[in-house]
């Protein structure tokens, strides 16, 4: 069983995909491929170098992501112009991840953790999509916590996402992660039931 995992920035989709990884899901995580396709040597950072100018690099040839955030979250442009680079190498991976792990064992739970799964319209490769759900101001005071960013800067990366409450309609699961970590451990162990995983 595959389910496709999403939600706003700063909502805890990481807590939500830990819990069920500890109850024995297998994950497949987008943020980590979309580091592997930026790691030196792999084609779509030089593409993005090719794109963006060798500044968006650090002195050792890594990706300054500060830097490279700095120019796609002021420029919508900019944004797609990056999202066009990075999203299909991030896609293929995603499939060959989840299929080759549903082959290994069709009988488990495979959580695919995708940020943007219906803002890059992946929502078609699932038949159920969980949503970690915390309401918008939630989301700015801990993404300001979190990243050290200014007011601004905060709801300009909320903004380059399409709204909370609208992920939430889409939703075929919502975990709510806005209380405390008991709170979502229980909504968790909800769900799996739900799921006949126990």
């Amino acid at each position: 069983m595959i389910i496709g995992l999403t939600g706003g920035i700063a909502s805890g989709k990481s807590t939500v995909s830990a819990l069920l990884v500890s109850k024995g899901a297998r994950l497949v995580d987008a943020d980590v491929i979309a580091r592997e396709v930026m790691l030196p040597g792999h084609e779509v950072l030089a593409a993005a170098v090719k794109q963006f100018g060798s500044e968006i690099l650090s002195p050792d040839g890594t990706l300054n992501r500060g830097k490279l955030g700095d120019i796609v979250f002021q420029d919508p442009a900019a944004l797609q112009a990056l999202n066009n680079l990075t999203h299909p190498a991030i896609r293929r991976e995603i499939k060959e991840r989840m299929n080759s792990m549903e082959e290994e064992d069709p009988k488990k739970l495979i959580i695919v953790d995708i940020p943007l799964l219906f803002e890059s319209g992946l929502e078609n490769m699932f038949r159920e999509i969980l949503v970690v759900y915390v309401p918008r101001e939630v989301q700015i005071a801990r993404l300001m916590e979190r990243n050290g960013l200014s007011l601004e800067q905060a709801e300009a990366r909320l903004h380059a996402q399409m709204d909370i409450e609208a992920k939430r309609n889409k939703a075929d699961y919502i975990i709510d992660n806005s209380g405390e970590l008991a709170h979502t451990e229980q909504q968790v162990a909800v769900l799996w039931d739900r799921l006949g995983l126990s």
